[in-house]
């Protein structure tokens, strides 16, 4: 489990943009492998969905060959509502980006049965290979998508009451009338979520600063469902310095003690300008670049043994290091041949 701690919201929405674009590019999407992203809605990812248009636009980043599927969506509420979810995906990021409509996957909360419609999503996630990255975001109750306390933590896509608590913190979006929100929703579950093959959440504000707590310091539990992400093998856990609030001051500290290696997920930061995934498709840098990366990370001095390489002599037997460049045994006077060794 990794937890990213950055100063502020627009740092943390910045980090898991540049996050998502890596993990894309390095994915190298194609027309027989799409990338599978799960996305959440409210106002946590916009900041994040602002900076992914951004690379759109840029030129550094594609959708083409993604396919998303969102966590959850009202029932009852028309698709065409400014508040639907589908409403909100396309004002605040589809309609600005290259992908597909049919590669956009939506739970339709006015379908005549809705467990079926629940079922086939589950059928339409699998379908796809299932989830390669799942970006979520959490309530102040802890409630990740609308698993809220209580949910079973290997539930699946379901339909699903709201708690008052939800419905409280939604009414801003509907004038404040508590009348206006809707009291039921469909979502993935649980147990939908950790299938993903890696789970990326987003945390900002000092009103989440408790439900961080329980999902880092505290034990697994029901009540508090983001928690149950500490039993996931890859999740990442992005928040800012505001909702950090409640955690101790050694995990604080021990966390950003890691930022260093953890920014080395997004530096480098890779564009499709570069074409890197045409050049190599599996988007690895030689084994010489990887050593010479950790070298720098890590502060250790490094050989440079370039120049001293003879492309020709592997083939010939001979020495790899020219006469007039090689190292001398102090006692017996002996030439050395040199081979490339990192010690850690």
């Amino acid at each position: 489990m990794k937890l990213i701690i950055l100063d502020h919201y627009s740092q943390a929405s910045e980090w898991a943009a540049k996050y998502i674009r890596n993990r894309i590019i390095q994915f190298n999407p194609g027309p027989d492998k799409y990338f599978t992203l799960g996305l959440p809605t409210g106002s946590t990812p916009v900041g994040c969905y602002k900076k992914l248009i951004e690379y759109y636009k840029n030129g550094d980043l594609s959708f083409r060959y993604v396919k998303t599927f969102n966590m959850d969506e009202y029932v009852g509420l028309p698709r065409d509502h400014p508040e639907s979810y589908h409403s909100f995906m396309w004002n605040n990021f589809f309609k600005h980006i290259d992908i597909l409509p049919e590669n956009t996957h939506i739970l339709d909360g006015n379908a005549p049965d809705l467990q079926a419609e629940c079922d086939a999503f589950e059928e339409k996630i699998k379908a796809a290979g299932g989830i390669e990255l799942f970006v979520g975001g959490i309530g102040p109750d802890g409630h990740i998508a609308f698993n809220e306390p209580g949910s079973s933590l290997v539930s699946r896509t379901r339909v699903k009451t709201l708690a008052m608590d939800t419905i409280l913190a939604n009414a801003r979006f509907f004038d404040g009338d508590l009348t206006k929100v809707p009291t039921m929703a469909l979502t993935v579950g649980v147990g939908t979520l950790m299938d993903a093959r890696e789970v990326m959440i987003l945390i900002t504000g000092a009103h989440k600063a408790f439900a961080l707590y329980k999902a880092i310091e505290e034990g697994v539990s029901h009540m508090w469902t983001v928690s149950a992400f500490q039993q996931h093998p890859r999740t990442v856990f992005v928040c800012d310095e505001d909702a950090t609030l409640e955690l101790k001051v050694k995990t604080v500290k021990y966390f950003k003690g890691l930022m260093l290696v953890h920014n080395k997920l997004v530096d480098p930061l890779y564009s499709i300008k570069e074409k890197e995934t045409e050049k190599n498709p599996s988007s690895e840098k030689p084994y010489a670049q990887v050593t010479t990366d950790l070298l720098r990370l890590y502060n250790l001095p490094f050989l440079d043994i370039s120049s001293l390489w003879n492309p020709t002599a592997w083939h010939l037997g001979e020495d790899f290091v020219p006469k007039e460049k090689r190292m001398k045994h102090p006692d017996e006077q002996k030439s050395l041949r040199l081979t490339t060794c990192c010690v850690f």
